[in-house]
Formats: C-alpha cells, structure tokens, sequence
C-alpha cells in the first residue's frame, strides 16, 4: 500500500529543489579553506586530482553546460536529487526490517 505524502514534505522538498538550484548558481569560485591553506603554505602542488574529477557534475558544475550559473545550480538540484534517493533507499531498507523483538 502506497502512503500518502503530506503536502509540508511536497512543499519543503520543492523549496529546496529552488534554493538549490538558484543559489547554487551564486557559489564562489574562490579555493575552499583547505585549498586556500594548501595555496598559503605551499603545498597545493602536491595535490593529486581525484578519481571523479572527470565526472558529470565535477567541480560543482554539470558538464556540457557553457553558462556557470546554470550549471552550478544544475549541480545543485543534481546533489539536492542524489541526497534525497540515498535517504528513501536507506527508509526503505531499515524500514523493512522492522523493530526488533526483544
């Protein structure tokens, strides 16, 4: 039997999808603190690219998107979107286990 969503959850979730996707677009391109740091002290060249810097939404960005707002809020949505399916898939298996008899 399928459950009824609440409207406060449809709603919450919609907002989040806008935020993320409008305000993403607006995320600094300055290095981040530990890569600030690294630049301060020296050591930035020593970092090695990870294994998913080819990946489609690497760097914040969604590749094959010219415009860096888009993309940015792009990748926003995609990380708001991937979050959300890792909690259902997670309900999902910990619910069907179900309480424990003691």
């Amino acid at each position: 039997m399928v459950e009824r969503v609440p409207r406060s959850l449809v709603v919450a979730l919609l907002v989040t999808l806008v935020l993320a996707g409008a305000v993403s677009g607006f995320a600094s391109g300055s290095p981040d603190g530990l890569e600030s740091v690294a630049d301060r002290l020296g050591f930035a060249s020593a970092a090695a690219d990870s294994p998913l810097a080819t990946s489609p939404v690497a760097d914040y960005a969604v590749a094959g998107v010219e415009h860096p707002r888009v993309s940015g809020g792009l990748a926003g949505v995609a990380g708001v979107l991937v979050t959300l399916a890792g909690m259902l898939g997670l309900s999902l298996v910990l619910r069907r286990r179900g309480p424990r008899e003691r």
